[in-house]
């Protein structure tokens, strides 16, 4: 018995191609990898970014219709009327375009905002003077305190000047019908904004500034608008006083575009003649109504009742046409 060495046996390796015998995945590998690679290195087109310039019209003031209003004529003093405090503002003005002067001396007079315990629509009128030398004392409107302090139009005898209301004088607050807006503006002297405005606004102005200067200007809705004096023939700036605005032969209405209701800066001259002024065209034409009577009611005193008033009537507003020429700044 001897015994046989077990011999182990291996199955024998399939025959493989030499090239096969060794992986090769860097081979397969290095295509994607050089495609990973190229796809990489392509620039992307830029972006183009497109803009389009929207221009969007200014919004078109569509003007508050006024209220009606108590038109009058009134019968001017002889001496300057005591003054008065009023709690609420002039409203805007309202276009009366006057006829031609019937005679030579006739000064045109009115055509203002007056009180009469509610603020009236004094008409204009052509008056001859009471006595040779007497001239026409436009009205005088201050915001003061937060108050308007108002003097009526009067005639004023030779070498009198107006004096303005002094800082110390107390008055009593008119309450008045019919309400309306506080003073809105600078503290000072001023004229009531442009025909259409937006009630409460005031203009400063130099001291006997007819408020028909703002007619030919465009409705304002913020505070900015004012009037400035002119130099005279001399080129000396004219002191801001009722006995030399008669120096003055036109005045500069001025508002940035912030003040006005088209959002456009506006820059225009106007005369100082107060016919003059009037008869100017108008951005928006509120019509003042004519007196139903014409038998003038004295000016308002305080402390005493109001004279009879009659029914107020309606204004008529027109809007100018948009291509209505206006010295208006870009």
């Amino acid at each position: 018995g001897q015994r046989v060495p077990r011999v182990r046996r291996y199955a024998a390796a399939p025959n493989l191609d030499p090239d096969m015998a060794t992986p090769r995945p860097l081979v397969f590998a290095l295509p994607v990898l050089l495609a990973s690679l190229l796809s990489a290195c392509v620039v992307a087109p830029p972006r183009v970014a497109v803009h389009a310039d929207v221009v969007v019209p200014a919004p078109v003031w569509v003007p508050p219709p006024p209220p009606p209003v108590v038109s009058v004529y009134v019968e001017p003093p002889l001496v300057q009327p005591a003054p008065v405090a009023i709690e609420i503002a002039p409203p805007p003005m309202l276009v009366e375009v006057p006829p031609p002067p019937p005679y030579p001396e006739a000064v045109w007079i009115g055509g203002y905002w007056g009180w009469h315990a509610r603020w009236v629509w004094c008409a204009g009128r052509w008056s001859a003077p009471p006595q040779p030398g007497y001239v026409w004392a436009q009205p005088y409107y201050e915001h003061r305190d937060g108050v308007v302090v108002f003097v009526p139009g009067f005639w004023l005898a030779r070498g009198v000047a107006f004096v303005p209301p002094p800082p110390s004088l107390r008055l009593s607050v008119e309450i008045g019908v019919g309400g309306g807006p506080r003073p809105i503006g600078p503290v000072g002297v001023f004229v009531p904004p442009p025909p259409g405005s937006r009630p409460g606004l005031v203009v400063p102005a130099p001291l006997g500034t007819p408020p028909a200067v703002v007619i030919s200007a465009p409705p304002v809705t913020n505070v900015g608008m004012r009037v400035q004096t002119n130099i005279d023939s001399h080129n000396t700036t004219v002191v801001n006083h009722i006995t030399n605005i008669t120096n003055i032969t036109n005045v500069t209405v001025v508002a940035p575009a912030s003040a006005t209701a088209s959002g456009r800066a506006f820059q225009g001259t106007a005369p100082t003649q107060a016919h003059l002024a009037a008869a100017m065209p108008a951005f928006v034409h509120a019509t003042a109504p004519v007196p139903v009577t014409t038998a003038p009611v004295p000016v308002y005193v305080p402390g005493h009742a109001p004279a009879a008033l009659p029914a107020p009537q309606p204004v008529h507003i027109q809007a100018a046409s948009a291509t209505m020429a206006a010295p208006v700044l870009a």
